[in-house]
C-alpha cells in the first residue's frame, strides 16, 4: 500500500520525480532523431528506448496497478520497451531495438508527458523511489550507449564541447587497513537496491589500497612494456579475449602519429596521462595490477576503505570479487524481483560511480555489475595488496 505522507513531503517528492524526469530528456537533448534510434552493439540501446522504457517502469509498476482510472498510452509499448522482466511477458529482443524506427522520438516524448502526467498524484507510491533510481542508472546508460555509437561513425561526431586537462597526476599514495572482523552491506536507512543488503560480517585480512585510481600515464607505461604481448599477466579469459578481439589498448584509444588519442563525448582529444585510466575490462584491470605487482581490492576491502579514497566517481573501479548474494539475502517477491538477483552470475562487482553517474546516486554500498570482457561502461583501477 502506499505510504501516507504530508502535503509538503508530497509537493518535494513531485519537484524531485519532474527533475530527474527532465534530467533524462536533457541528456537527450544534443541528440539528432537519428542518433536517438542507433543500435551500435547487442550491449547498447537506442537513446529514445531509454527514454520509453524509464517511463514503461512507470507505467507498468505503479500507475496500471495502482491508478484507478489510469488510460494505457499504447498497449504495444508493453512489448516494445519492456526489458527483462519475464513476470510482465514477453518482449522485443534486445539486439533489435535499433530496429524499432517507429514509435519515433516525438512519440515516445508525448508517452512520457502522458505517464508524467498521471504519475503527478501517484509520487508517494513506495515504488516510485527505485523507479527514480532505475532511470538515473538509465540516464548513465544513455552516455554510454551514445558514446558507443558516436565512436562508430567514421566522423567521430562530439556529443558536447571539450573538457579542459586536469595537470598532472598526484603520487600514487596508500592508506593500510588491519582488517579483522568487518560488518558491510546497507544498514537500511535510506534507499538501497536489494542487492546491497543484508548487512553483514566478513573477515579481512590486513590489506593497503591506492588512495586514488591508476591514471592513463601510469596505464600507458604497462602498454608501452608490451602489458598486451605478455600472457604472463593475464587470466586465460582475458587472454583469449586479447587474441581473439586484437586488444592492444583501453576501448576508444588509438594511436595517430605515434601518439594516443582517446575518443571521448568530445571526440578524439590526445590521452591525458593524469587521468584515470577508463574503459578497460576486469580482464585489463587484473592483467594491470599482477603486472604493477598488486592485485585489484575485494569489495568489501573497498567499502571498509572507502571514506578514505581519493578520486572516486571519476570511474567505476573494478574489484575482484564476483557479483554474489551477501549471506542473507531474498529476492523481492513479482517482478520487481527481477531487478538484481537473477544476474548474480558470470559478472563482477564495480564499485565508486563515474562522471557519467548522476549526482547523488552512488553510496559507499552501491554494487555495480558487469561481465568481465565489457568495457563500454567507464571502468577503471584501484590497486591493492596484502599486507603481511
Amino acid at each position: 500500500m502506499p505510504k501516507l505522507i504530508t502535503r509538503s513531503v508530497q509537493a518535494h517528492g513531485l519537484d524531485r520525480f519532474r527533475t530527474i524526469r527532465a534530467q533524462t530528456e536533457g541528456l537527450a537533448a544534443p541528440l539528432s532523431a537519428e542518433d536517438q534510434t542507433i543500435q551500435s552493439m547487442p550491449d547498447a540501446s537506442p537513446t529514445k528506448w531509454h527514454l520509453a522504457h524509464t517511463t514503461w517502469f512507470f507505467e507498468t509498476f505503479v500507475l496500471r496497478p495502482h491508478a484507478k482510472d489510469y488510460r494505457v498510452f499504447d498497449p504495444a509499448y508493453e512489448y516494445l520497451f519492456n526489458s527483462y522482466y519475464e513476470a510482465v511477458g514477453p518482449r522485443h529482443p534486445r539486439p533489435q531495438r535499433g530496429l524499432i524506427t517507429r514509435p519515433g522520438v516525438e512519440e515516445i516524448l508525448a508517452y512520457r508527458r502522458h505517464v508524467d502526467e498521471a504519475m503527478t498524484s501517484h509520487v508517494d507510491h513506495e515504488v516510485v523511489e527505485l523507479g527514480l533510481h532505475h532511470e538515473q542508472q538509465h540516464q548513465e546508460l544513455i552516455l554510454m550507449d551514445i558514446k558507443h555509437a558516436l565512436s562508430m561513425n567514421p566522423l567521430h561526431p562530439a556529443y558536447r564541447p571539450a573538457r579542459g586537462t586536469t595537470g598532472a597526476a598526484i603520487p600514487l599514495g596508500w592508506r593500510e587497513f588491519e582488517g579483522g572482523l568487518v560488518e558491510t552491506g546497507h544498514d537500511g536507512q535510506g534507499f538501497a537496491f536489494d542487492n546491497e543488503g543484508p548487512r553483514h560480517r566478513s573477515w579481512l585480512d590486513a590489506f593497503a589500497i591506492a588512495l586514488r585510481p591508476v591514471s592513463s600515464g601510469e596505464y600507458l607505461a604497462f602498454i608501452e612494456d608490451g602489458g598486451y604481448r605478455r600472457p604472463e599477466f593475464w587470466l586465460s579469459a582475458g587472454w583469449d579475449c586479447v587474441n581473439q578481439r586484437g586488444w592492444e589498448a583501453p576501448l576508444y584509444w588509438e594511436k595517430r602519429d605515434g601518439a594516443w588519442m582517446a575518443f571521448t563525448l568530445s571526440g578524439f582529444e590526445p590521452v591525458d596521462p593524469a587521468r584515470p585510466v577508463c574503459h578497460v575490462s576486469a580482464f585489463e584491470a587484473a592483467a594491470f595490477a599482477k603486472w604493477a605487482g598488486k592485485r585489484l581490492p575485494r569489495e568489501a576491502e573497498w567499502e571498509i576503505a572507502s571514506a578514505a579514497l581519493d578520486g572516486t566517481g571519476e570511474v567505476w573501479e573494478w574489484t575482484a570479487s564476483p557479483y554474489v548474494a551477501y549471506p542473507g539475502y531474498r529476492e523481492p517477491e513479482g517482478a520487481i524481483g527481477e531487478y538484481n538477483g537473477k544476474f548474480m552470475a558470470n559478472q563482477m562487482v564495480l564499485r565508486g560511480g563515474c562522471t557519467a553517474t548522476p549526482e547523488g546516486h552512488v553510496r559507499p554500498t552501491y554494487r555495480n555489475f558487469f561481465p568481465p570482457d565489457a568495457r563500454w561502461m567507464f571502468g577503471g583501477i584501484r590497486l591493492a595488496e596484502d599486507l603481511r
